[in-house]
C-alpha cells in the first residue's frame, strides 16, 4: 500500500506549516541553534513545529522528504559520535531507545545539550510527545494548535470507521536474511495504528502479552488474520508478496488465501509523528480495498 494524500490531507499539511510559521509571544529565541533529531517522529515534530531550517542532522530512520538532504549521523540504528559532532550541533533530541548510552554520554561531554523524549508506541502519544518537543524548543503555543489539528484528523478517521466491519490485521515484522520473523501484539506500535484505522490487531486478539512474539505457523493460524501488514523493507527482505505468502502458515490464513497484504514505510509506521494521521487514513482506505479480494 502506498499512502496517498487526499485534498483534505494536503490542506491540513498546509495548515500545519502556516501555524508553525506564526510567531508567538511565548516562543524563545532559537537563533544559532543547530538541531539533530534521532528518530523519525522527532524529526517530523521539529519540522511541523516550524524549526526544520535548524535541523543539521538526522538518524537513518527519518525519511521525511523535507529532511532528506540532512546528513545521517547514525550507523544503522546506533549513534555515530564522529558523524554527529561533525555537523556541530547545539541540541540533540533523542528518545529512550536512542543509543548506545556511551555514545550519548560522549556527546554530552562536549557540552552539547541532549534532550530525551519518551518513546511513543500509540496514536494517543503523538500530541503529548509533540508538546514535549515544543517545550524543548520554547514554542508551546505552536504545539497546542498543531495538536488540535492532529487530534481532529484522528477523530475524523475514527468516526468514518463506525460503520466499517473491522478486519483482523496481523503485523508481521520480518527480516528474511537475518531470520527474524515476529508477530506483533500489544504495545508493538502497529497495533495502535491498526486499531485507529478501524481494524482488530490479530496478535492482541489471541491474547499475546508481548509487543513481539516469534512467528510460528500455529500462532498465525490461530490469529486468523484477514489482512497482513508488513513494512516495505520487510516485504523486500522476503522477496516480495510471493515470498511473504510462502512463509509457513500464511497460506492457511484468510489473508494468505485471498492474498491480502498491506505495506507501510518503516519510518512512517513507527514514527508516531504529525504524518501518522495520513497513514491511519490511508490504511483504513486500503483495508476496504483488501477486503474486496476473495480467495482464489
Amino acid at each position: 500500500m502506498k499512502v496517498t494524500r487526499s485534498l483534505r490531507h494536503i490542506l491540513i499539511a498546509a495548515s500545519l506549516v502556516s501555524v508553525a510559521s506564526c510567531s508567538s509571544s511565548s516562543d524563545r529565541t532559537t537563533d544559532g541553534e543547530r538541531i539533530v533529531t534521532m528518530t523519525a517522529g522527532l524529526t517530523e515534530a521539529v519540522f511541523a513545529l516550524g524549526f526544520g531550517d535548524l535541523v543539521v542532522g538526522r538518524d537513518l530512520g527519518s525519511t521525511l522528504a523535507e529532511a532528506s538532504d540532512r546528513p545521517i549521523v547514525t550507523t544503522t540504528h546506533d549513534v555515530n559520535v564522529e558523524a554527529l559532532l561533525a555537523v556541530r550541533p547545539t541540541l540533540v533530541i533523542v528518545d529512550e531507545d536512542t543509543g548506545p548510552d556511551e555514545a550519548l554520554d560522549q556527546v554530552r561531554s562536549t557540552g552539547v545539550r541532549v534532550e530525551v523524549v519518551d518513546k511513543a508506541t500509540g496514536v494517543d502519544e503523538i500530541v503529548p510527545r509533540l508538546e514535549k518537543v515544543a517545550a524543548i524548543l520554547g514554542a508551546p503555543e505552536r504545539a497546542a494548535r498543531l495538536g488540535a489539528l492532529i487530534d481532529s484528523e484522528l477523530e475524523r478517521v475514527r468516526a468514518e470507521t463506525s460503520t466499517f466491519t473491522p478486519p483482523r490485521v496481523a503485523f508481521l515484522y520480518v527480516r528474511g536474511p537475518a531470520g527474524v520473523y515476529l508477530l506483533g501484539g500489544p504495545g508493538s506500535g502497529p497495533d495502535s495504528i491498526i486499531e485507529a484505522a478501524g481494524g482488530i490487531d490479530a496478535g492482541t486478539a489471541i491474547g499475546l502479552d508481548l509487543p513481539f512474539t516469534p512467528l510460528t505457523p500455529e500462532a498465525l493460524v490461530e490469529a486468523a488474520p484477514d489482512i497482513l501488514l508488513v513494512t516495505t523493507t520487510g516485504l523486500a527482505s522476503v522477496d516480495g508478496f510471493d515470498g511473504l505468502l510462502e512463509l509457513v502458515g500464511v497460506q492457511q490464513t484468510p489473508a494468505g488465501k485471498a492474498r491480502r497484504v498491506m505495506t507501510a514505510e518503516d519510518g512512517l509506521l513507527f514514527s508516531f509523528g504529525p504524518r501518522t494521521p495520513d497513514l491511519v487514513a490511508g490504511l483504513r482506505a486500503e483495508m476496504i480495498v483488501q477486503m474486496e479480494k476473495v480467495p482464489a
